[in-house]
């Protein structure tokens, strides 16, 4: 483990530094700044606390529907322990692990602006609960995206209350052992906490921005699986002068010809003469069909790092204004239309891969039928394009966006609900399975290759080759492809550029 630290405040955090923190598994820390703040802010709310006349939502009273119930200064402990507890209700499959860590994070940074009324004991249980590798049990299903991620955060912060279940360095235990474990005690909540910890759209975030992270990999490595397949189906290089991009400056469009032209420099098989004048679209629109995926992308990156440098819970406390305000922030309509944006853009890089596969496969440009000597007494590659074709059509159904829906709750004061959790785990499932899709490409790209030997494809492609042979060798008869499958995808998932 890195002892390098990321600290949180209220500076802004960059999307490098996310992919750092898990990629070399930095420890995280607030900074006298944000210490600061959150003291300067919890002392302003018990103040204004101490006119029990006044009534300030979710601090001294119920929640959502139950707004106008005042709660006694006596149990005002009791209230945010009940929320914790009675919103804790998620179902489904577990969180991963990396996931559950963006959500820590970005739930202490939330609350290192000083906004949200903590107590600077529970910021410091989270962080020694990231550093310590001690992480919630938290389900999938649950939030509805719009009062907060109520139901995943209220799981990742009940074991500050010895409730639940975590994972300490990657064994399940109950949070009542983990607590005696560690020699810590319980967190006694104070006002306002409670509704602190659990609105907010830390749950959508984490895994948006982990969608993110994968994808931009994806987005990378299917530049050049697809500039592998060209050059196999001994296409025409015209698609990609920089002439054509000129008179049609999309960004991600101009980016992937000028990738394309990088990754074909040297090949000889690019030198043979061709016998067609043009490609099949899924080779001659390689920058216009993967560009406006980049572009997409680079647009959810936007929404997303503007969300992660911001506060989502209610209602916000402004001590130097001297308010405290209910609003909405935790409305998670921004991060779920853009998480089915980045489902869709992604799930088109799966679908036109797939095309290429099939077209490779297809006994054209002087290739074996399903790339394989003597078919039909060997049926090669032809399963593999079946498999690839399931994924592309499951993440068509999967695309069907979240952010259209809504379902009225709280007894109809919570009236409009993003879906943005939904949208957040589809989006999740889609760039696995485009991974996959993506793998099955390079399998098939790199066995039509050795059929045009003793030509060579481009420096770049035969080093890509020459890795890629170390966990998958040649077919040259059937033979058990599952297992040619798994080694693809784990090559193109550890793939470094």
């Amino acid at each position: 483990m890195s002892y390098n630290y990321l600290p949180l405040d209220s500076k802004w955090l960059h999307f490098q530094q996310v992919k750092d923190l898990l990629d070399f598994n930095q420890l995280i820390s607030i900074t006298f700044d944000a210490h600061e703040k959150i003291n300067a802010c919890r002392t302003f709310l018990n103040e204004k606390t101490n006119h029990p006349n006044k009534l300030y939502y979710g601090v001294n009273t119920g929640f959502g529907y139950l707004q106008n119930v005042k709660i006694d200064q006596s149990q005002i402990e009791q209230l945010q322990y009940n929320l914790l507890v009675s919103h804790a209700c998620g179902l489904g499959d577990e969180v991963p692990h990396d996931i559950v860590r963006l959500m820590l994070m970005l739930k202490i940074k939330s609350l290192s602006y000083g906004h949200s009324g903590v107590q600077i004991d529970t910021v410091i249980r989270l962080l020694d609960m990231y550093n310590q590798n001690i992480l919630p049990v938290i389900y999938t299903q649950g939030s509805l995206g719009a009062s907060g991620d109520l139901a995943p955060l209220s799981h990742l912060t009940i074991p500050l209350l010895g409730l639940g279940e975590v994972y300490v360095n990657n064994q399940k235990m109950q949070s009542a052992e983990m607590l005696t474990l560690m020699n810590w005690q319980p967190i006694h909540l104070q006002s306002k906490e409670g509704l602190a910890l659990i609105n907010g759209t830390q749950f959508m975030s984490a895994y948006g921005m982990y969608c993110l992270k994968k994808a931009e990999h994806l987005l990378q490595l299917a530049d050049l699986i697809a500039a592998l397949s060209f050059d196999a189906f001994n296409c025409v290089d015209d698609p990609f002068n920089p002439l054509i991009h000129q008179i049609r400056p999309h960004k991600g469009q101009i980016e992937t010809a000028n990738n394309i032209r990088k990754y074909l420099i040297d090949s000889e098989l690019l030198a043979l003469p061709k016998g067609q004048v043009q490609d099949p679209y899924s080779f001659r629109c390689i920058p216009q069909v993967h560009g406006a995926s980049k572009d997409a992308f680079n647009h959810v990156l936007n929404v997303f790092m503007c969300e992660v440098n911001a506060v989502t819970d209610n209602p916000n406390i402004f001590p130097d204004e001297d308010l405290i305000l209910s609003g909405g922030n935790f409305h998670g309509q921004p991060l779920a239309i853009a998480l089915d944006y980045l489902s869709i853009a992604m799930s088109e890089i799966g679908n036109i891969s797939e095309r290429r596969t099939y077209q490779l496969i297809s006994g054209q440009r002087n290739l074996p039928l399903f790339l394989v000597t003597n078919a039909g007494l060997n049926s090669g590659f032809m399963i593999p394009q079946y498999t690839a074709a399931g994924i592309v059509s499951e993440n068509k159904q999967l695309c069907t966006p979240a952010s259209v829906d809504s379902i009225s709750s709280s007894n109809n004061q919570e009236d409009h609900v993003s879906m943005g959790a939904n949208a957040a785990t589809k989006c999740w499932r889609i760039i696995q399975n485009v991974e996959k899709i993506l793998s099955i490409e390079l399998l098939s790209a790199a066995q039509a290759i050795e059929f045009r030997r003793p030509l060579k494809t481009s420096p770049i492609l035969e080093n890509l080759l020459a890795d890629f042979r170390q966990q998958v060798s040649f077919n040259e008869a059937d033979r058990l492809l599952h297992t040619d499958m798994i080694n693809a995808i784990t090559f193109v998932k550890n793939f470094k550029s």
